[in-house]
Formats: structure tokens, sequence, C-alpha cells
């Protein structure tokens, strides 16, 4: 069994649908989201908002970094802290609807602070150009991962490489494969996989998050 399979109910556009509310509920969230809060409240927020669009349940709980704790990898523990007048923030979220998973994160920043807008825009540009580079020569999961520390090197930035993406469909993936996008030695399909950049200030200060569908049609 390959370990980019589908099971027997995958419906492209239900796994399309999924995504897209993701993206909107991530852009709802970061919206609301204001100096003097602390995480607890984003989540606090983040179950309502589920509730509102219809989220079926979490296949994997929300990360809502603000401030340092962007620096931290998926599964580490916040440390408190509330979000400044000028600061940086995540939100990372997998809700599953009509029985498709979806995984989006997109890093945001509050007041004019030139180096959190930088990395937040470093981010999504290194995810960008990853996203091209596998459209033009489709290599395996640790190619895609040696170009994209190249592009966060670029930049000026570090790559967490413990933060290397991962199957997606219809839920659970992972009686497909639990594994990351950089095991992955196959040539990498479409709607499949999840690439996330994690990139580090190089003064260790904040990071920057960005994740989305790695797919060849066009995505707003």
């Amino acid at each position: 069994m390959s370990i980019q399979n589908f099971g027997p109910s995958y419906d492209q556009e239900k796994l399309y649908r999924a995504r897209e509310t993701a993206r909107a509920l991530t852009y709802e969230l970061s919206s609301m989201i204001r100096p003097g809060m602390v995480e607890e409240d984003a989540h606090k927020l983040y179950k309502e908002l589920s509730v509102k669009h219809g989220v079926e349940k979490q296949w994997h709980p929300a990360k809502l970094r603000f401030g340092p704790n962007t620096l931290m990898n998926f599964k580490e523990v916040s440390a408190p802290y509330v979000l400044q007048e000028e600061d940086i923030f995540f939100i990372d979220i997998g809700p599953v609807l009509e029985g498709h998973e979806a995984d989006y994160g997109e890093t945001f920043s509050l007041g004019s602070q030139f180096d959190h807008k930088h990395i937040a825009e470093s981010a999504k540009k290194v995810f960008h150009e990853v996203g091209e580079h596998w459209l033009t020569f489709r290599p395996p999961g640790p190619e895609l991962y040696e170009f994209a520390k190249e592009r966060a090197d670029h930049y000026g930035y570090y790559l967490n490489m413990g933060s290397d993406g991962h199957r997606i469909g219809d839920f659970p993936h992972h009686v497909h494969f639990k594994g990351a996008l950089v095991e992955c030695e196959e040539t990498v399909i479409p709607d499949a996989w999840i690439l996330e950049i994690h990139l580090y200030d190089p003064k260790r200060r904040f990071g920057a998050f960005y994740e989305d569908i790695l797919t060849d049609r066009p995505l707003d």
C-alpha cells in the first residue's frame, strides 16, 4: 500500500472545501486577536468559530502561538505570554469538515515592526517558492526540504527542519502514513501533503509559520 493512498470516502472537492473553510477561519480568528490577550483567549475564540463554521472535530490541536512562543515546535508547551502592541503570532489549525482534513497556518503581526512583517512575509515566500519548485521538478520530500532550507537562508532565516509537513486527506490520513513529508522518498503527488515552513529569526527572538496543501490547482 502506498503512503500516498486515499481512503474510500475521499472526495477532492470536499478536501478543498475544508481547506477553504480553514483559511477563512484563520483570517477571521486573526482579525479578533488583540494586544493584551494570552494564547488561551485565542483558543476560546477558535472554539467558538469552529462551531460557527461547522467543524466536526480537530484532527490536531490548534497551535496559537504568541511572541517568543512562535519559536516552539508543534509538541512544545507555550510559556505564559501576553501579546504586545508590537508583536507577532501565528495560527495553525487542523479542522475536519465533511469527513476531510484541513490544515492551514499563517503568521500575523501587530504594529509596524519591520522584522515581524519581514519574517512573516518570508515564510509565505519560501512556501510558494518551494511549491513552484515542486510543480516544476516533482522531487521527493527530502529534496523539497533541502530546497526550502536554501530559500530560508536566502532571506536570512533558519528553517526549522523539525516542522516538515505531513499527509492530508479523508480523515484519518494516518492509516496510510504517520510520518513526515521529508520522509517521502516517492515523487510527491498533488493534494496528498501539507507543506510546512517554520522560520526562525537569526537572533532566536521569534519565528514565523506558513502551511498549506501542495497542489497543482490555483489557490487563493
